[in-house]
């Protein structure tokens, strides 16, 4: 098990090039690392992440091209533009940390977040995109992009409504409101809200009984899911059995049926 805390109290743990650059080389190697099954993913007090640094915004508009910026765009409604837009090439600042939640989401091990504080805007989406999240009674979401005129750029258009449904996501999204941690379990944002003090023991005992469980199947079952978003039943059952396929051969299925005989607990390798 790996445990990241993201720590700088100066920013309230924005996500800022530095954070960025270290937060890379830790998944980097948590994904090389066998020997480490999980990743429980926090922040230091008050905060969880409060998300982009405002002060590369300012920078970001003052680095504009003013003759860009005021050339006119294809059509005048906000949905004509994109339609003009799409199909053209994207590039996405590295810098920016839009592309952090796609990194986590795209982990092959299961993930976890303990929400120890406030989850703004892209830290909002970090949370979002790792595969569990308990929250603290201390935790604030909030999709604070539109409070600086900005739309939600780092994927939660996509997770949130598969969370909770288009409403509920519309009226976040719309507003920037925050959230507390009860709202957010009643809607179901987060599996579970404890007290501030319970916390991290209540992730961390997850993530550890998750680290001992079969790896290789587990990581087989985040593919399953997040592939059969986009599928119909009849298409996922059929990669389902691809999957089970996959599993039966694995030395940990063949632990669990020896240990089964012998009654007693397995010992899984994650291999």
């Amino acid at each position: 098990m790996l445990t990241l805390t993201l720590n700088d109290p100066a920013t309230r743990n924005a996500l800022g090039p530095d954070m960025l650059r270290e937060l890379e080389a830790q998944l980097r190697r948590f994904e090389e690392d066998p020997e480490d099954r999980v990743l429980l993913l926090t922040g230091t007090d008050p905060s969880f992440c409060s998300g982009a640094n405002v002060k590369g915004f300012n920078r970001t508009i003052e680095e504009a091209n003013p003759a860009e910026d005021a050339a006119p765009d294809e059509g005048g409604s906000p949905w004509s533009r994109m339609d003009a837009r799409r199909g053209r090439k994207v590039t996405i600042d590295p810098g920016s940390g839009a592309l952090m939640p796609l990194r986590l989401h795209k982990l092959q091990k299961p993930t976890i977040a303990a929400v120890n504080g406030h989850a703004i805007g892209v830290g909002m989406g970090l949370a979002l995109a790792c595969d569990i999240r308990f929250a603290s009674e201390s935790a604030i979401f909030s999709e604070a992009f539109v409070r600086m005129g900005l739309v939600p750029g780092d994927g939660s258009c996509w997770q949130l409504p598969r969370l909770i449904g288009l409403s509920h996501t519309l009226l976040l999204q719309y507003t920037g409101d925050r959230l507390d941690a009860a709202e957010a379990h009643r809607i179901g944002l987060v599996s579970r809200a404890l007290p501030h003090a319970q916390l991290m023991e209540a992730a961390t005992e997850l993530a550890a009984r998750l680290a001992r469980g079969p790896a290789y199947a587990i990581s087989l079952t985040k593919y399953l899911v997040h592939n059969s978003l986009n599928l119909g039943l009849e298409e996922s059952l059929e990669l389902a059995h691809a999957a089970q396929e996959i599993a039966r051969s694995t030395g940990d299925h063949r632990e669990a049926v020896r240990a089964f005989l012998e009654k007693r607990s397995p010992k899984f390798e994650g291999r």
